[in-house]
């Protein structure tokens, strides 16, 4: 329960110390300041030789045909033979992307070959402005499949060197000179319009020939062709390249040859429509030269010149009806014609739309139409096994069949409207019995001359309205802008670039930084032993001995050393004020593993108290790995010590006490003595507890250099008998899992009033004021110079940061 309450308590307690965990990074000022310049720096340089792409726009109208067609102002509207379905933007969208309409811009601007002059650092493209050109005397057919990098460079007004890099070709020719390299026949010549001898001054330039496909699928990847707001018939037509120039002439030709591509098929529509009117009119006349002569032939073989004189009343009562008969008849006869010319003509052609209303006959011709060339033009840059030629194949097979269903079913749904007008004319043919039978055979003579006279007009009608249409058809799109180029590059931002490079420059050490801490596990200041201290006092730090220093503390010492053990001598005095005074204090040293500098501490921690006249006795206990002797001047060998005590009762506490005076400070020590076998069951036996008992009877402070604690038990075993426990903790050594151990021990009541000591703290590496520890310098006192402002400018955001 109690431990739930420690937890919960140092849960509660622990906090994010912002300013520390900046000065963190701040220590490593001059890693982020490199970071910054070296971010901008490189982000300079790519802003300075990367060439920047432009953002190219243009925009058009897409032209209604219902509304803007030449046939509108024609009596019959002239629109039923031009109609189109309405596909609508995004079918315009798909022409102006199709392979077809950009390899037939990129074909007629060249833009397959393009021209690079080599510069000191990066090479820019010479649109339009090379000072060579090549010309190909090879048929387009096999340039256009040709992929070459070719190296012109002048070496006088008449030669120049060619380099074809790829395959190894590199030889002088001359200008105007037939040139074959793999069966590619071309020649080079300088640009029209130079001054004489700047030729040969002229750069290194690199022709680059690419498949005309390649470049096609190039520009379709980087043409963006989308519907301007909520304009139902504007389309933006955007592209970003390098050379705005370039991007320019294509947007303005891709735009004419959509217009020229729309406006050939709209002729090519009316041409077949005139074509299939002028045989109609021929056939109509010949049978309507026939009618006539059948009429004239009539009236001599009955001998009567007028019939219809006595059927007035008659015609006023069925005139109606034999107008829907007339009107009937026609639209038979037109669809018979249709469905001959559709048996007849071969297959996937274009079909006349003669404003046939009955059945959707019309609408499905213009559906038919619109397929035909949309198939058409699909095939003028591929075959019939292209997947979108055989999906219009299969709609055009099907268009066709139920064109032929409509036509039938029309057909039959006119013969019985014929039928039952028929049947109503028999009835009333009957109510005049005495009409005479003359009549209906001259009616139906002279009917059969209307229909023929009806559709003749019709015809010559809309063989005029199509021969007009054919010489004045409208564009299907006008241009609104014409392509222009938006000042501001589009890539790179300059500034963007520029700050990122800073901010990248800056991220990169802040993460090396952060990875480092995070993955750092070691102590390095007071800050780290924050979970430890909560629960343990800490007394000092002791700061880390520059080559070349002194490890001992001497008399009158005023090194950062010597003051840091005064601290600790003052921070010792508090702990052990309420003990008892009647005998000396007995103070274990010890560390959770070796190395952690416990024998140096106790060394120098007893030549610190004895410098004040007390009494001191320094015992080295960790008879394990002694390291005691190598401090002062007794010698190892001769001297008898701790383990030959622990041994031999005859030894007394006098025959192993050792005095020693080493520069004017007088320390008496205890040395470990031999390694023995048994240390634990040496250290058991009754005589250590003897040996301290004596020694705090004679001495005012008795310190006890013991071994580490996690590696062996000897220190635990001894430790009821200390006063007080000195715990070294060493930076950059001591890792910070291990801080566990010592509050695990006082928890326990292994040790008795333990004490923290940080050793070996790198100063230089914090910042004054960061809360890692005391930082103060040790320079302080009488004889030390005051720094100058400089000293402690640099001091401060210099060497501390370090």
């Amino acid at each position: 329960m109690e431990e739930l309450n420690d937890f919960n308590e140092e849960k509660e307690e622990s906090t994010f110390d912002l300013k520390a965990e900046i000065y963190k990074y701040l220590a490593h000022w001059k890693w982020l300041v490199l970071g910054l310049l070296l971010g901008g720096l490189i982000a300079y340089l790519y802003n300075r030789y990367t060439i920047p792409k432009f953002n190219t726009q243009a925009t058009m109208l897409i032209v209604d045909d219902q509304k803007n067609n030449a046939m509108s102002a024609l009596p019959s509207g002239g629109g039923a033979i031009f109609s189109l379905s309405e596909e609508g933007l995004q079918s315009d969208i798909e022409k102006l992307k199709s392979k077809q309409l950009v390899e037939s811009v990129v074909d007629e601007l060249d833009h397959n070959v393009i021209y690079f002059i080599e510069g000191n650092v990066i090479t820019v493209e010479a649109y339009k402005s090379s000072p060579v050109l090549i010309e190909f005397i090879t048929p387009d057919s096999l340039v256009h499949q040709t992929s070459k990098n070719l190296f012109v460079t002048p070496l006088s007004d008449t030669s120049f060197k060619l380099e074809d890099r790829s395959a190894n070709y590199s030889n002088t020719h001359e200008i105007g000179e037939v040139i074959e390299l793999d069966n590619l026949k071309f020649t080079i010549l300088p640009k029209s319009g130079e001054e004489e001898g700047t030729f040969r001054k002229t750069k290194t330039v690199n022709i680059q020939i690419h498949p005309l496909r390649e470049v096609a699928n190039h520009y379709i990847s980087k043409l963006q062709v989308a519907q301007k707001g909520q304009a139902k018939d504007i389309l933006t037509l955007n592209i970003i390249q390098e050379s705005s120039k370039r991007s320019e002439d294509f947007l303005n030709k891709l735009m004419q040859r959509f217009n020229e591509e729309g406006v050939k098929n709209k002729q090519e529509v009316a041409e077949n429509t005139t074509s299939f009117i002028q045989e109609r009119l021929e056939m109509i006349t010949t049978e309507l030269d026939s009618v006539e002569v059948g009429i004239a032939e009539f009236k001599r073989e009955n001998r009567i010149m007028d019939v219809s004189s006595g059927a007035s009343e008659f015609q006023s009562k069925f005139s109606a009806a034999e107008q829907e008969i007339f009107k009937l008849e026609t639209q038979l006869e037109l669809i018979a014609s249709i469905e001959d010319l559709l048996r007849k003509q071969g297959a996937y052609e274009l079909l006349p739309d003669v404003g046939i209303s009955e059945g959707g006959i019309s609408g499905l011709v213009n559906s038919y139409n619109t397929l035909v060339m949309e198939r058409n033009m699909y095939l003028k840059g591929g075959t019939e096994k292209n997947p979108a030629v055989q999906t219009i194949t299969e709609q055009l097979d099907s268009l066709r069949e139920n064109l032929f269903e409509n036509i039938e079913s029309t057909k039959r749904s006119i013969r019985v409207q014929l039928r039952e007008l028929n049947q109503r004319e028999n009835i009333a043919q009957g109510k005049f019995s005495n009409f005479p039978g003359l009549e209906k055979g001259m009616r139906s003579i002279e009917r059969q001359q209307q229909i023929k006279e009806q559709l003749y007009l019709f015809l010559l009608q809309r063989r005029e309205e199509a021969a007009i249409s054919f010489a004045a058809t409208a564009s299907v799109a006008r241009v609104i802008d014409s392509a222009y180029t938006i000042n501001e590059p589009v890539d790179p931002k300059p500034w963007l670039i520029l700050v990122g490079g800073f901010l990248i420059g800056l991220i990169i050490p802040i993460l090396i930084i952060f990875i480092k801490n995070m993955l750092d596990t070691k102590v390095h200041h007071k800050g780290d032993l924050h979970p430890l201290i909560k629960h343990i006092p800490f007394i000092g730090e002791v700061p880390r001995i520059s080559p070349g220093q002194n490890e001992q503390i001497e008399v009158n010492d005023r090194s950062p050393l010597a003051e840091s053990f005064r601290i600790l001598r003052t921070n010792l005095a508090y702990l052990l004020q309420n003990k008892d005074k009647d005998r000396g204090e007995i103070i274990f040293v010890t560390s959770t593993v070796k190395g952690e500098g416990k024998t140096f501490v106790s060394y120098n921690m007893a030549r610190t108290l004895a410098s004040t006249g007390k009494k001191v006795l320094l015992v080295g206990a960790d008879i394990r790995n002694p390291k005691l002797h190598r401090y002062g001047e007794l010698d190892y060998a001769s001297e008898k010590g701790l383990s030959d005590y622990l041994y031999d009762y005859e030894i007394t506490e006098e025959q192993i006490i050792s005095k020693e005076n080493d520069k004017g400070i007088k320390v008496d020590m205890v040395l470990s003595g031999a390694i023995p076998p048994n240390p634990a069951e040496l250290l058991m036996n009754d005589r250590i507890e003897k040996l301290l008992e004596y020694a705090a009877q004679k001495y005012d402070f008795v310190l006890v250099d013991t071994a580490p604690t996690m590696i062996v038990t000897d220190t635990l075993l001894i430790s009821p008998l200390a006063d007080t426990t000195l715990y070294v903790v060493r930076a950059d050594l001591t890792d910070k899992k291990m801080l566990d151990f010592p509050k695990d021990l006082k928890q326990q009541g292994k040790i008795k009033s333990p004490a923290i000591i940080l050793n070996d703290v790198d100063y230089s590496k914090f910042s004054y004021g960061a809360n890692y520890g005391y930082s103060y310098g040790y320079g302080y006192g009488y004889g030390v110079d005051e720094p100058s402002r400089w000293e402690r400018f640099r001091n401060k955001f210099g060497k501390s940061r370090n």
